[in-house]
């Protein structure tokens, strides 16, 4: 088994989540600067050339972050990341539903189709005039994700959960690209402080973060 890995925030929560759980992996390492998870050798593995995959030994390939560490939780159930219970990993898995569908994936194709056009125009369809919109739902989607948190600790509840990788590796991306957390926030900017100061966090960001001046 390895994680076929790169710069990003994607590939960022998955080394996060690997942390977290002790579990230890090779990577196989793909250069996103030069399109490298574009080309065939890659899509032969990912025909959607997103980063990362794992790639299990028997060849098997699954190339979307929230399958690959649902996948090694249940090959690694503890530290659980999920939840210990079927309530509990239902109530995460709704968080990380509302989280990707309201604030990450708007956030993502916001820098996408926006301050990272340059890079993306020639890799995939996008839509530059949706690109502020895209920001300022995701904006308005951390307001109300400010007031749900307001009584807990993390995101799904008083416990760590991988919906809390999944928009901290978001946020603290894209807070550089155009997109900081408000201040205002003041929920989600301690809870954003908390995150920040776990030890996964410094070491998940890829070697070449800081030479890019961005954390993924």
């Amino acid at each position: 088994m390895k994680l076929l890995n790169s710069f990003g925030p994607n590939p960022r929560a998955v080394r996060m989540f690997l942390i977290e759980k002790n579990i230890e992996i090779p990577f196989k390492e793909f250069d996103i600067s030069s399109a490298e998870n574009r080309c065939s050798e890659y899509l032969k593995k990912n025909p959607a050339g997103q980063m990362p995959s794992l790639e299990l030994n028997e060849g098997t390939v699954f190339g979307e972050t929230t399958a690959i560490c649902e996948y090694l939780e249940e090959k690694h159930p503890t530290p659980t990341l999920f939840g210990a219970t079927a309530e509990a990993r239902a109530n995460t898995r709704q968080w990380i539903r509302r989280v990707e569908l309201n604030i990450t994936e708007h956030s993502y194709n916001g820098f996408r189709y926006g301050f990272g056009i340059d890079v993306f125009r020639d890799r995939l369809y996008v839509i530059p005039e949706a690109a502020d919109g895209l920001q300022a739902k995701a904006a308005d989607s951390k307001k109300w994700l400010d007031g749900q948190i307001a009584k807990r600790e993390f995101i799904a509840g008083e416990n760590f959960t991988f919906v809390d990788i999944v928009l901290y590796c978001c946020q603290d991306f894209v807070k550089d690209v155009g997109q900081p957390l408000d201040k205002g926030l003041k929920n989600l900017s301690s809870w954003f402080s908390r995150i920040d100061a776990r030890p996964s966090a410094v070491a998940s960001l890829h070697p070449s973060a800081a030479e890019r001046g961005r954390r993924g």
